[in-house]
């Protein structure tokens, strides 16, 4: 009786929060219509749209005819990666500014470290973590903010520069030869959906198990995903003999490593004291240091922590890396206003309030609070045009799409669309004033990873 009293009254409150009045009735529906006046050009407009790509009809052709291809500060890369199948575009950025160090350094020609290695450890600690959120959550319901948080983002391909940090930080790197591509990690839907479909079982297991077996049933977990991600990229190497060639096919060196002894010979640096992450989210107050709960890839790592700063504070110290020919970790909201033809970036490329006949006027603030907008693609900035006041016309990125998508291999972005769209930018310290490190002493503020701005760059 009192089940049937608690959902009368869940259907009273229901029924409460719209009454007959919020519904579309013919009266209101009929002053919707006389809203809209139908023209000889209107009939001609659902013609066109019907039958084409709205892209294609709103395409700004004269913007087109502004398309230039000069940068007047590049640094130097040799070969376009690609991800293929899969959200790994975070990991690619993160390798595009190690590798472009090695290149230079040995006078290598291309050359590239093995994704398919470190991707293996990043799904196996995925999992910890994600079995180790839900045993700390258990006994909360399963419904709360959390849970429903957890169960919705089990297990994805992508996620940020601390992953590259710490992965690389606790597994090292290896060559791209050393162990290559598998299809499966170029292709991560079905394998990615089978391991995340069997840690929603475990998650249920667990919420039901004696806290004094918690730990051991988390490690049988794990073995079983450990099998399922060998089964489809193969074990991880754990030695191996290597020679080292430069440009012209001249013996550097010919050595035996672990992937740990090849990072450090080779690259040899604390990637989380070198680099400084900084974010430009103008819904929070600037010159404030961030963090986002259990956005990280390893339990035992780091969370996404950075600094939120204005735009243009973000433009020097990129202006600065690039000129130090360094590459940078550059996420943005990549699919606005992108011409895939022309591989360029720019807020003119399409004219659609002309063609619907209204507009679309929110800002970047508005954009991320109404979820509208956020970092979705991480790329490496590589280049930057300056005008002769030294200040920025458009940027360069290097992206993971393969050679033959955008502009060989690269988008160029108009400063304009960099304003609206750009988020995130990881740069070596060496180019971060003392008064913006000195931020990073600040107590962060933290948010939670439900946060507008805060899903994985994946594309």
């Amino acid at each position: 009786m009192k089940r049937i009293i608690l959902l009368s009254l869940a259907s009273l409150i229901s029924f409460m929060a719209f009454s007959q009045n919020d519904g579309i009735n013919p009266q209101m529906l009929e002053k919707i219509k006389q809203g809209y006046t139908s023209t000889t050009q209107d009939k001609a407009l659902r013609n066109a749209i019907a039958n084409n790509s709205i892209d294609k009809l709103v395409a700004n052709l004269d913007n087109e005819a502004n398309y230039d291809t000069y940068f007047s500060n590049r640094v130097k890369t040799k070969g376009v990666s690609d991800q293929k199948s899969s959200g790994r575009c975070w990991m690619f950025s993160g390798y595009n500014v190690l590798r472009a160090e090695m290149i230079a350094k040995y006078n290598l020609g291309e050359f590239d470290f093995s994704h398919n290695y470190l991707f293996f450890y990043d799904q196996l600690e995925k999992s910890n973590l994600f079995l180790s959120l839900i045993i700390k959550h258990k006994d909360e319901p399963l419904d709360s903010k959390h849970n429903d948080w957890l169960l919705k983002n089990v297990l994805s391909d992508g996620g940020q520069f601390t992953g590259v940090s710490d992965l690389i930080t606790k597994y090292g790197l290896v060559p791209s030869s050393v162990q290559p591509e598998t299809y499966n990690s170029e292709n991560t839907r079905t394998i990615s959906s089978l391991m995340t479909l069997k840690l929603k079982e475990y998650a249920l297991e667990l919420r039901g198990a004696n806290n004094k077996d918690l730990e051991t049933k988390k490690v049988e977990m794990l073995s079983t995903i450990y099998r399922m991600l060998v089964l489809a990229y193969g074990e991880p190497v754990r030695e191996f003999t290597y020679t080292l060639r430069n440009s012209s096919g001249k013996e550097i060196s010919t050595d035996k490593y672990t992937p740990k002894s090849f990072y450090d010979k080779f690259i040899g640096k604390d990637l989380n004291k070198t680099y400084v992450m900084l974010m430009n989210d103008p819904t929070r107050p600037y010159n404030k240091l961030y963090e986002i709960e259990n956005d990280r890839h390893v339990a035992d790592g780091f969370n996404w922590r950075y600094i939120n700063l204005p735009i243009e504070d973000i433009k020097e110290m990129a202006i600065a890396s690039i000129k130090d020919s360094t590459m940078m970790y550059f996420s943005c909201d990549v699919g606005k206003f992108y011409n895939r033809g022309k591989g360029l970036l720019d807020v003119n490329n399409y004219d659609y309030a002309s063609l619907m006949g209204t507009s679309f006027s929110m800002d970047k603030t508005q954009r991320i609070q109404t979820f509208a907008s956020g970092s979705s693609h991480a790329m490496t900035l590589c280049a930057v045009d300056l005008n002769k006041d030294n200040k920025p016309n458009k940027w360069l990125v290097e992206n993971s799409w393969g050679s033959s998508a955008g502009f060989q291999g690269h988008l160029i972005i108009t400063d304009e669309w960099f304003n609206e769209y750009m988020f995130r930018l990881v740069v070596d310290r060496k180019y971060v004033s003392s008064k913006i490190l000195n931020i990073l002493n600040q107590k962060p503020t933290m948010l939670p990873p439900w946060d507008p701005m805060f899903a994985e760059d994946i594309d």
